[in-house]
């Protein structure tokens, strides 16, 4: 029976995930069909910025980083209620639930497989794990996209902060191990962005339209 639990906490994890945010946002408020047909082919709050606007782009941010969140706080905490794990192994419960999210993201079920880059997700996820240290990247991320504009390019600092700080005394997680997975979800994030990358490299990146900025 605790199988049986697990398998479905995580299987809701996935089908959490695999909502295609930017996509259904982008066929009911702006009557365009499939958003992974214009800009960089994504179905992410990134491309949303960079098709539909900031007001859109914020939305998706917001509801595909909740669904990193609910995966990876809310459905372990269900397991620990129905008995099917121990408390204290509850933070490993954590990371699967919303690593799985993060899979249904990136290949959702509900959008032939191709989704996001898993941006929003990874940081909902974190924000279950360890709060105060994403409350930190998400003033870096935010700091990063005034100045340079390039969600891409502030999501990757993000990341790759997140992995840095858990190596001071103020951030380092009680279970080491966690270093490691900051370390993977920053090299997560760096392969996703690869094409990015090259678009930063060669100067034809979009910019995100704020409204203050010409």
């Amino acid at each position: 029976m605790n199988l049986l639990y697990i398998a479905l906490a995580l299987l809701a994890a996935y089908l959490l995930g695999s909502i295609p945010t930017a996509l259904w946002v982008g066929r009911r408020f702006f009557n365009l069909a499939d958003i992974r047909e214009h800009g960089s082919g994504n179905a992410g709050a990134t491309n949303t910025f960079r098709v539909l606007g900031p007001k859109a782009g914020s939305f998706v941010l917001l509801i595909d980083a909740l669904k990193g969140f609910v995966a990876a706080y809310f459905l372990p905490q269900w397991l620990v209620a129905q008995g099917a794990i121990a408390p204290e192994h509850e933070l490993y419960y954590r990371l699967a639930c919303g690593a799985m999210a993060v899979v249904g993201h990136i290949y959702p079920v509900f959008a032939q497989f191709r989704g996001g880059k898993g941006v929003a997700t990874i940081l909902g996820m974190m924000l279950g794990v360890a709060p105060a240290t994403v409350g930190v990247c998400m003033l870096v991320f935010i700091v990063m996209l005034l100045l340079f504009r390039y969600v891409s390019l502030a999501s990757m600092t993000a990341g790759v902060t997140f992995a840095l700080l858990q190596l001071l005394p103020q951030f380092r997680p009680a279970q080491p191990f966690l270093v490691y997975v900051g370390f993977l979800l920053a090299a997560l994030l760096i392969y996703t962005h690869r094409a990015n990358i090259g678009r930063l490299r060669s100067g034809t990146e979009s910019r995100v339209p704020l409204p203050w900025a010409k």
